[in-house]
Formats: structure tokens, sequence, C-alpha cells
């Protein structure tokens, strides 16, 4: 879609792909980049067309995270004076999954370097994977920045020592694809060529099946991460509960008795 100059947006049967365009940066992050990666998200999560996402990069790169040249010299915008001094307000709303509140699954397809910033792309993901060229870095002690939520998320992701490793060598320390499938960080690791295919064949595989009851799935496992399980129990259920009053929940059953695919509407 052409509205946007940073971004390639393009869906295609119920499957959005968001490829960041900025190649001959690397897909670093300026100001642009991430108000148009916003209203990506913002648009998977409204259009009743979209049921999966995958995120990926052009070129060479999935991304090299911040802009450096953007930091330097101011290029990152904020508001007003208050969301200059109290950061949280902008990391709150950075253009990333989670934060942009994307219920229905997403799919990381890491063809590069993932650096910085872009790392919570992949630690957001639902389902993230990696070409066997992908590497992942955490930049920011190098060029004398605190790493901050993406190794809040990071350490959420894989062993804690994995991730102080990771965030206190900075650039001195590179994590390969295959090193990053080992700890968790990504779900699998594919040849270059074969990387794109292989998220969108995840994606078909996620359409597949019962959207509302994916994303009730999706949301009830995220929303009690970090409770006593009685309590994370009560969230899953309620969402149970809520797809239970679908049309889509009574189609299931008919259609296995009925020995037939579901058709599904997600409503």
């Amino acid at each position: 879609m052409g509205e946007f100059q940073t971004v390639q947006f393009d869906v295609d049967t119920r499957i959005a792909t968001i490829t960041l365009n900025r190649p001959e940066r690397k897909n670093a992050m300026n100001q642009q980049l991430k108000d148009e990666l916003r209203q990506c998200w913002q648009r998977v999560k409204a259009d009743p067309e979209i049921w999966v996402a995958i995120i990926t990069g052009a070129g060479d790169a999935f991304s090299s995270g911040a802009d450096v040249e953007s930091l330097a010299t101011g290029g990152f915008t904020r508001p007003d004076r208050w969301r200059e001094l109290a950061m949280i307000e902008g990391v709150a709303e950075l253009p990333t999954p989670r934060r942009q509140r994307v219920h229905k699954p997403v799919i990381a397809a890491v063809n590069g370097v993932c650096a910085g910033f872009s790392l919570d792309l992949v630690t957001e993901a639902d389902i993230p994977i990696a070409s066997e060229k992908a590497y992942f870095v955490d930049p920011h002690v190098s060029i004398g920045y605190v790493s901050s939520h993406e190794m809040v998320n990071m350490a959420r992701r894989v062993p804690l020592a994995v991730c102080l490793r990771m965030a206190l060598l900075g650039s001195r320390e590179r994590m390969s694809a295959q090193r990053a499938y080992e700890v968790g960080l990504v779900t699998e690791v594919v040849a270059p060529a074969q990387l794109m295919d292989r998220a969108r064949e995840l994606a078909a595989m996620l359409v597949s099946n019962a959207p509302l009851a994916v994303w009730g799935t999706k949301q009830g496992i995220l929303q009690g991460l970090g409770l006593p399980i009685p309590q994370a129990e009560e969230i899953a259920v309620g969402y149970l509960e809520v797809v239970e009053q679908s049309e889509d929940h009574a189609e299931g059953p008919r259609a296995f008795v009925e020995k037939r695919k579901p058709v599904w509407k997600a409503r």
C-alpha cells in the first residue's frame, strides 16, 4: 500500500506482511518509521480481514535498531517537555505488538541483523523465526545508552545470564541465529531463501484455526504471565467464556460431526 514511505504493508488471504523498508540504513528506526509502524500495528488490530501478521525487513537486515544519526541530531520528536523528561511515556507508546495491544498472532521473520530497539519486535512476537544469516546484538552500552526496555523484555524470553551477557557486552557480543534458537529467543532457524515461505506457511496454519480462539488463547497466556497460577487460570477462563459466545465456537464441533472443514468467520 502506497501511503507509507518507510514500511511496506500488504494483506493477502487474511495475512498482513509488514516489511521495514529503509534498506539503505539497514532499516534503522527513525521518527517516520516509528510513526508508520505504529499505524501498521493499529491497522492489524482493527481490520477484521486481518487475522495474522508477519514482520520482516527489506534487504539484508531485519533492523539495526534506532537510527544513531537521529539520536545524535535530535531527530526523534517528543511533543512536550514532560515527555522529554519522563521517557516512560515514549516507551509505553513504542510501535510494537504488545504496546499497541495487538491481540492477533504475530510472526517475526528475522532475515539479518536485529539490534537494539528491534529486539522488542522479536521478544514480543508470538512465533519468531530466523534466517541462518540473522544475528542479534544490543549495542546500547557501547554508545553510552542504558539498555532498558529491550533487555527487560529479553529477560522474560531467555535465561537471565544470557540476557545479561548480551546487555553488558554491548556491540562486542553477537548472538547467532543458532544460539538464539538454543536459548529460546527464536523457535526455528531456516535457510535464508526459505525464510518468508516458512513464515507464510506458519501464518497459513494460524489462519486455518478458529481466529477468536487463537486470539483468546494468546491473550489468556500473556495476560497471566507473572501471576500465581489460580489468578492466571481465571484470566484464561475469562477469554474462554468470551469465545464460547461466538458463532465460531459452535461451528467447530458442528464441522467435526459433519466431517468437513470448519468455516471460520471471526464472529
